[in-house]
């Protein structure tokens, strides 16, 4: 962590056996997301099988980064320490332009009026510690 921030006091991610290669894109500022050689289809959270087809013959591939917003809500209130102090902020699930993949995340870098259903997005990264960084979406 850098001097000048703040330590992050929000629950951080655990990497495991699956996720490990996520979280360690992210770090090099990539976002990749696990695609089934059997069936060709993207999914997204890692996991050790296709949740299509079943299959244990997944790969890891690189993603543009854009898609749009397929649903959200605007946190007005949340007393927990580290979201309190962000009030109000977007929630969203994105929709990745690779083959539908969603993933839950916040809408940064726009006032939380402005977000909207279908709004195309792209990916930021939010280096939160030397060892964490979380993919956060902004206006494409």
């Amino acid at each position: 962590m850098t001097e000048d921030k703040k330590p992050y006091v929000k629950p951080l991610p655990v990497p495991n056996m699956e996720s490990e290669p996520f979280w360690s894109a992210l770090k090099e500022h990539r976002l990749q997301v696990q695609q089934c050689k059997s069936c060709s289809k993207h999914y997204f959270y890692p996991r050790s099988h296709c949740p299509f087809c079943y299959s244990g013959d997944v790969e890891w591939v690189g993603c543009s980064g854009k898609g749009k917003v397929h649903t959200f809500s605007v946190i007005r209130q949340n007393m927990a320490p580290g979201f309190r102090e962000e009030a109000p902020y977007v929630v969203a699930m994105v929709e990745l332009d690779e083959g539908g993949v969603q993933m839950m995340t916040n809408i940064v870098e726009c006032e939380p009026g402005d977000v909207s259903i279908g709004m195309p997005v792209q990916v930021t990264f939010e280096d939160v510690t030397d060892e964490v960084t979380l993919p956060k979406f902004k206006p494409a």
